[in-house]
């Protein structure tokens, strides 16, 4: 039988322990009250044998031992407490179990009361994200501060006989409790038990930490552009609330820039920005300079706050010195959306808005404004929007259906081209009925009234105000065949309606519906447009066809067709609008669902004369056994294509596992029509548990005025629990 020893009186091996065991409580319950206080203080020793050495005054546990005290655990072969000095030393196979579940093994350790210092021999531990650490020797002080001699670091899976991923050696590291960090001197960095870096001086945050300030890991390559260059970032964890990411860069052709990342949180909001600046002239694709040096730079931000619930304002920043300035320093993030509005490729675009949305309403309202990055943009023709705003109230009234009503304006100006100030008021109305045998009838009706201030020297009037509406009915026959394998859903749909003939007056300057393209997403709306200055009007008559198969192993297919015809052509549609016609091209759309095997969504458009293929667009995605890919082609007929000629590209992305983590890395852009790689990637990668590397070769033929081919090599890794070294924008 074990022994089991209580000590109340005072604190032995305080923080190794447990809940006292029920023979450690054999007091009456009469003083259980007076004695939960001294309970904390308590250790309980559990052992093979456990005896008293009067001699030198000390306690001696062996077998098995086991000490628990205030959710800490001790294990050990052998323990030996000093009464006179209040340390005890445990040594074989000692493992330290904290509260929180992680564990600490050495061969020896000697600590005093309450762990407040210690020293142990042959120590290691596993921390927190897999991560684990080992030295010959360790040394904890009472304020905190772990001294480790000749350790090594690793987040990756430790196994006998076979070195780590990558692992740091150092010959002294410290970690420092109170700001999780942990430093190193003489560190080296090794992959796969070969030294790549040696640093004399290392630190990152604890893995058990959120965030600290510090270097993070640096960014180099070589570019025929930028020559060898390298980025050093610098992060500031500013507050719990905010934080700053200072990243210079060295280039071997051109001067240094400063790169500046924020982040703060409030209260009722949050905003974030990328910028950079750089004192520089012009520079080719070759990296030679030209015309004189001055500060060049750019912002890009966004913020949105919370007014009260259900409303909001925020505001998204764009800008920068030079239209080539984000392709000669390779600046990204160009495109993401930063509020109500997306820009345009090479369109900067800065805004200010604030939402409204409640149960039964909606409203905004931004003011824009726009920079171009083309060559062939003029600041002044550029609009200026002030403002761009839309409400809407709508109505359930039971069984008669939905009614809404909303109000729209939007005022553009230009230095140079024509101005337009456009107010408009409307509403709408729809129900849904079911008719005997199983078909949907849907009656809907919309009136719309805009009034325009023109520009008369530009639009040869002053002012147009008109009226726009469509009345009619969409009926369906949805039909529905279960099987034993498959699901089949097949619903055939016609739409009808009449609409105010002459809606489209010439002066009114195109301006919301330039790139607009009517496609089987509105096949069955009574305005095939959907915006505000172009309205679909007189008669039409839209017919076609949704099919769903959705078998039980969950692979599913669905189509829609369909065309539309109008009773008369309306010569302010042009061809590429597909409502030019008394008749639409055919409209289809197609999607595969097979799991993670292949997703496939496609997008057609057929000339209604032949057949013959006017606008095709395709993605699909695919991730089985050793293979990962995505792709995306599309091709425009000069016949419906802007610029009228043919419009073809393929975009390719994915990655093959060749054997034991190494992997091939392919990326191309490709404008067919051109004949051009606007951008290509190629590599080698290696992934395991805890780390990857990868290799590229990065190749570009766009030209941009000054800007020729550009070419590029970079190394790329991420380290678990260090981060990434090079580009993670693959």
């Amino acid at each position: 039988m074990p022994s089991v020893v209580k000590w109340s009186h005072y604190a032995l091996l305080a923080g190794f322990s447990a809940v006292l065991p029920v023979a450690a409580h054999a007091q009456g319950t009469a003083d259980a009250g007076a004695t939960a206080e001294a309970t904390d203080e308590r250790v309980v020793l559990e052992a093979d044998t456990v005896y008293e050495n009067s001699a030198d005054n000390t306690i001696i546990a062996e077998g098995n031992v086991e000490a628990l005290y205030q959710g800490r655990i001790l294990r050990a072969d052998r323990l030996i407490y000093d009464r006179t000095t209040e340390r005890a030393r445990a040594s074989g196979n000692v493992i330290i179990i904290e509260a929180d579940g992680s564990q600490q093994f050495a061969d020896e350790v000697d600590v005093g009361p309450n762990l407040s210092d210690g020293y142990a021999i042959g120590y290691s531990a596993r921390l927190e994200g897999n991560a684990s650490v080992a030295a010959k020797s360790a040394i904890r002080r009472s304020d905190g501060i772990n001294a480790m001699e000749h350790i090594v670091y690793t987040a990756c899976p430790v196994c006998e006989g076979k070195n780590p991923t990558w692992q740091i050696r150092a010959r002294r590291a410290v970690l420092d409790e109170e700001t999780q960090m942990i430093s190193y001197r003489d560190a080296v960095l090794e992959v796969g038990g070969v030294p790549v870096f040696y640093l004399p001086y290392l630190s990152h945050p604890d893995p058990n930490s959120e965030r600290r300030s510090g270097f993070l890991m640096p960014n180099a390559g070589i570019s025929t552009m930028l020559g060898t260059f390298y980025k050093q970032p610098y992060y500031w964890a500013v507050s719990d609330y905010s934080d700053l990411t200072i990243s210079p860069t060295v280039y071997e052709n051109v001067n240094p820039l400063i790169g500046v990342e924020g982040r703060k949180r409030f209260y009722s909001g949050a905003v974030s920005f990328d910028a950079s600046f750089t004192h520089e002239a012009d520079f080719d694709s070759n990296g030679t300079t030209f015309g004189e040096e001055t500060f060049r730079g750019h912002l890009y931000g966004n913020g949105l706050f919370t007014i009260k619930p259900g409303w909001k304002w925020g505001f998204g920043v764009e800008t920068q010195t030079d239209d080539l300035y984000d392709l000669r320093y390779r600046i990204s993030n160009q495109n993401a959306k930063r509020g109500l509005y997306s820009n345009q490729p090479r369109r900067l675009l800065s805004q200010l808005f604030v939402t409204g949305q409640g149960d039964s309403y909606y409203t905004d309202a931004a003011v824009l404004n726009f920079q171009g990055l083309r060559g062939e943009d003029d600041a002044s023709r550029l609009p200026q929007v002030a403002p761009l705003a839309y409400a809407e109230k709508y109505w359930d009234m039971g069984n008669l259906g939905f009614a809404s009503v909303n109000a729209s304006s939007a005022i553009l100006t230009r230095d140079v081209g024509a101005d337009s100030h456009r107010v408009s008021l409307g509403g709408d109305w729809s129900t849904m009925k079911i008719l005997p045998g199983g078909f949907t009838f849907k009656p809907f009706a919309e009136l719309r009234g805009d009034y325009y201030l023109l520009d008369e020297a530009v639009s040869g009037k002053d002012s147009v105000s008109r009226a726009v509406g469509n009345t009619g009915a969409t009926i369906a026959y949805p039909l529905i065949r279960r099987g034993k394998n498959v699901d089949l859903m097949i619903e055939p749909t016609v739409m009808a309606a009449w609409g105010f003939a002459n809606a489209n007056d010439p002066a009114i300057p195109v301006e919301d519906s330039l790139l607009y393209e009517f496609d089987e997403s509105s096949l069955f709306e009574p305005n095939g447009v959907g915006n505000f200055d172009l309205y679909e009007g007189d008669g039409k008559l839209s017919a076609g066809i949704t099919a769903r198969a959705i078998w039980k192993n969950g692979t599913e297919v669905a189509t829609t067709v369909g065309r539309r015809w109008r009773s008369r052509a309306d010569p302010n549609f042009d061809v590429a609008s597909n409502l030019n016609g008394t008749s639409s091209d055919w409209v289809a759309s197609t999607s595969l669902k097979m799991g993670s095997a292949l997703q496939l969504n496609s997008r057609v458009r057929l000339n209604e004369d032949d057949l013959s293929l006017s606008r095709l667009d395709m993605r699909a995605s695919t991730s089985f056994n050793r293979f990962r890919a995505v792709g995306q082609y599309y091709k425009i007929d000069p016949r419906i294509s802007p610029a009228g000629t043919s419009d073809e590209g393929i975009y390719l992305r994915g990655e093959i596992d060749i054997a034991g983590g190494y992997s091939v890395i392919f990326s191309q852009l490709r404008d067919i029509s051109r004949n051009v790689d606007t951008r290509q990637e190629l590599g080698i990668a290696y992934t395991d548990d805890c780390a990857r590397f990868e290799i590229i070769y990065d190749r570009s033929e766009v030209r941009d005025r000054t800007l020729g081919p550009q070419e590029s090599f970079q190394i790329r890794f991420s380290l678990l629990s260090l981060g990434n070294f090079g580009s993670n924008g693959f």
